[in-house]
C-alpha cells in the first residue's frame, strides 16, 4: 500500500494470475490497485485468466481480461492503449529473443526460476500445458547457458530451478549440451527441478551430467505404478523405465533419499490400495515417494471426469480446484486415508 502511494500514476497495469484457486488474492489486488488509480486501465492476464476466461470476466474487476500466454500479443495490446511501441519487434526466433525475467526488482534476490521451454509434447489428461501453451518451443542451448552465467555471475545467485514441463525431452539436442556448456564454464551452482523430470530420458549420461553439473534436487514425475493409470493418464512412463532411471542415478553418485518421486493422489476415481502400492514400489527401489495430490484442471481431458466425480461444484466455482480439499475424495479414497498415507510417509 505504501509503495503504492509513493509512484507516480501509470498510463496502464498489468497484473498476472497464477492457479485458478488463488483468486481472490488477484481480486484484492485489483480492488486495491484501482482505489489508488482510479482512472488507470488494468490488464488481467495469466493461468486463472486463460483457464477461467470468463468467470475472470465476470468477477475480477478488470478492464481487460487477456486470455493466453503469448508475450507478444499482450506487447501488442498494450502498444495500441499507451501508443507504448516496445524496442524488441515480434522475433521470427521466439523464446530466443526474449529479455531475461526482471527479477532484479526484487529487493533481496536469493534464488531465480528458468524455463528453457515452452509447453510440452505430452498430453497428460490431468495437465494444462497443452491448452495454456500450443506448441512446443525451446531455447537454444547456449542461450539458456548464457542467462545461467549472467545471474551466477552478476547477481551471485547460487541456487536456479528449471520449470520447464519437458526439460529432458530430446537430451542430445537440449540438456546436454547444457550441462556440457556449464561444466565447460566453470560455473558453479545448485540446480533443482520442482517440477519432476521426465523419466524415461535418464540414461546413464544424462544422470552422470546431472550430478557433476550440480543438480541437488531431483524430482521424478512418476505419479502411479498401476500401468492401466499410466495408460490412462497419458502413457508417458513405465515401470520398467523407472526402475532404469533409479538405477543411473544411484550410479551417478545420487542416494536415495535425495531422488524425490512424486506420486499423484485424489485423481477421479482413484482407489486407496492404488497409492499404497505406489508407495510401495517407490520405496522398494530405494527412493523417496512424494504425495501430489490432484487438482482438478478445466480444459484438461480428466477435468470432465472430476466434474463428475467431485461432490464440489467445480464447474462454477475455482476455489473448489484446491488440491488442499481432495476435491475428487470419495468413499474408495477419502480425506482419512489421505492424512494416514502423509503420516505413515513422515514417519
Amino acid at each position: 500500500m505504501k509503495r503504492l502511494s509513493l509512484i507516480e500514476e501509470p498510463d496502464l497495469i498489468c497484473i498476472t494470475s497464477g492457479m485458478t484457486y488463488w483468486y481472490p488474492g488477484v481480486f484484492k489486488l485489483i480492488e486495491i490497485t484501482k482505489k489508488f488509480f482510479k482512472k488507470v486501465p488494468i490488464i488481467l492476464g495469466g493461468i486463472y485468466a486463460t483457464l477461467c476466461h470468463e468467470h475472470a470476466q465476470k468477477h475480477s474487476g478488470a478492464d481487460i481480461v487477456l486470455k493466453g500466454g503469448r508475450e507478444w500479443e499482450a506487447l501488442e495490446l498494450i502498444g495500441e492503449l499507451t501508443q507504448f511501441k516496445p524496442s524488441i519487434q515480434h522475433p521470427e526466433s521466439g523464446i530466443n529473443d526474449l529479455p531475461y525475467p526482471a527479477f532484479d526488482l526484487y529487493p533481496q534476490l536469493d534464488y531465480i526460476c528458468i524455463s528453457t521451454s515452452r509447453g510440452c509434447p505430452f498430453q497428460c489428461t490431468y495437465c494444462a500445458s497443452p491448452f495454456l501453451t500450443r506448441g512446443f518451443f525451446r531455447k537454444d542451448p547456449l542461450k539458456v547457458v548464457e542467462e545461467i552465467d549472467y545471474w551466477t555471475t552478476q547477481f551471485h545467485i547460487n541456487n536456479i530451478a528449471f520449470y520447464d514441463d519437458a526439460l529432458l525431452i530430446e537430451p542430445s539436442r537440449h540438456i546436454i549440451p547444457i550441462l556440457k556448456e556449464i561444466i565447460k564454464r566453470g560455473i558453479h551452482c545448485n540446480f533443482h527441478t520442482p517440477n519432476g523430470l521426465h523419466i524415461k530420458e535418464i540414461d546413464e549420461e544424462v544422470a552422470n551430467l546431472l550430478f557433476r553439473t550440480g543438480f541437488k534436487t531431483i524430482r521424478l514425475g512418476f505419479e502411479t505404478s498401476d500401468e492401466a493409470t499410466q495408460i490412462e493418464t497419458g502413457g508417458k512412463v513405465d515401470n520398467q523405465d523407472f526402475r532404469q532411471a533409479i538405477k543411473h542415478l544411484k550410479r551417478a553418485g545420487y542416494s536415495g533419499e535425495e531422488i524425490g518421486v512424486y506420486i499423484m493422489v485424489g485423481l477421479p476415481g482413484q482407489r486407496v490400495g492404488e497409492v499404497d502400492e505406489s508407495i510401495a514400489f517407490v520405496k522398494e527401489t530405494g527412493a523417496k515417494p512424494m504425495l501430489v495430490e490432484y487438482s482438478p484442471i478445466p480444459h484438461t481431458p480428466l477435468f470432465e471426469k472430476a466434474k463428475t466425480m467431485s461432490p464440489f461444484d467445480l464447474e462454477s466455482e475455482p476455489l473448489f480446484h484446491n488440491n488442499s480439499i481432495l476435491p475428487c475424495q470419495w468413499d474408495g479414497f477419502t480425506m482419512a486415508d489421505y492424512k494416514r498415507l502423509k503420516e505413515e510417509l513422515r514417519k
